[in-house]
């Protein structure tokens, strides 16, 4: 039983010794750890109650919406987009605006609200629709070369007939019929390669015969012209 006792002592001191040593640098590394903790769990309580304020905020641009009360829409976005800029729904709510205001006549604030979504909807998926709305905006105020300009980013597959269409749109406001053709002929192309991997291809056929038309009445147009 001594014997045991001297040893657990020998392992006592052996200890006290290591912890002299160490003792401070260990203490050090816990209080990091845990600083870091609850600095995490902070920051994700933040960022919760962000995304609950911004989800309120956005109900109110919806209901706005629904009501058809462009003005509350208008104001309902901008609190949310000054608030909670950084969030998903700032950019849904900016969207949202803008097609109310574009509804109304005010192109001019839809163009705003959409320059801002352009300008922070880098890496979303939503990039595509934003530049795709800003280039119809444009094409209402007559601004033919920033409708082009919003457009030169290659959208993806999803996106690419009516990026392709609309580009034709501005081409044929400009008096490119030519060009104007080409863009709904890359339009039709671009279906055409999207139908081959769906399962409903018939889904896409009334926007196909709406794209043929514009084609064929640029030929028309030509004709006239000639």
């Amino acid at each position: 039983m001594a014997v045991y006792d001297h040893e657990e002592q020998e392992q006592l001191d052996e200890l006290k010794v290591w912890w002299k040593q160490y003792g401070n640098l260990v203490t050090g590394v816990l209080l990091v750890v845990a600083l870091a903790m609850a600095g995490w769990q902070g920051w994700n309580w933040w960022q919760r109650e962000q995304s609950l304020q911004a989800s309120a905020l956005y109900t109110l641009v919806e209901r706005a919406v629904e009501a058809h009360d462009a003005k509350r829409v208008r104001e309902a976005a901008g609190e949310l987009i000054d608030k909670h800029g950084r969030t998903r729904y700032a950019l849904m709510a900016a969207m949202l605006s803008a097609r109310i205001q574009l509804e109304t006549g005010d192109i001019k604030s839809a163009k705003t609200q959409l320059e801002w979504a352009q300008q922070h909807a880098a890496g979303s998926d939503l990039h595509d629709l934003v530049n795709l709305r800003l280039a119809e905006v444009m094409l209402e105020e007559k601004s033919y070369d920033a409708a082009l300009q919003a457009l030169t980013a290659a959208p993806a597959a999803a996106f690419a007939p009516r990026y392709a269409e609309v580009r034709g749109d501005i081409l044929a406001a400009q008096g490119k019929l030519v060009e104007a053709g080409k863009a709904y002929q890359q339009a039709l192309d671009k279906i055409d390669e999207s139908q081959k991997s769906m399962d409903q291809p018939q889904q896409q056929t009334a926007y196909r015969d709406m794209l043929q038309i514009k084609l064929e009445s640029l030929a028309l147009a030509g004709d006239k012209q000639s």
